[in-house]
């Protein structure tokens, strides 16, 4: 997958990053920065796109 591809997220992070575009364009900033900023957020809460493979549940305690 190519860096800026953004199939790896779930619909719901899309919609996410969508609306925090058009907040973020009501505020003038450019476009770039929008897309940045966007993308960027949702990273941090949600911690990227799609997570699949083994062991990504969670650690048990023993």
């Amino acid at each position: 997958m190519p860096q800026g591809d953004k199939s790896a997220y779930t619909d719901k992070q899309q919609r996410k990053a969508q609306h925090i575009e058009e907040g973020y364009e009501k505020r003038g900033v450019s476009q770039e920065e929008v897309e940045k900023r966007a993308w960027a957020t949702v990273n941090k809460q949600d911690g990227g796109g799609k997570k699949s493979g083994s062991g990504r549940a969670g650690k048990k305690k023993d």
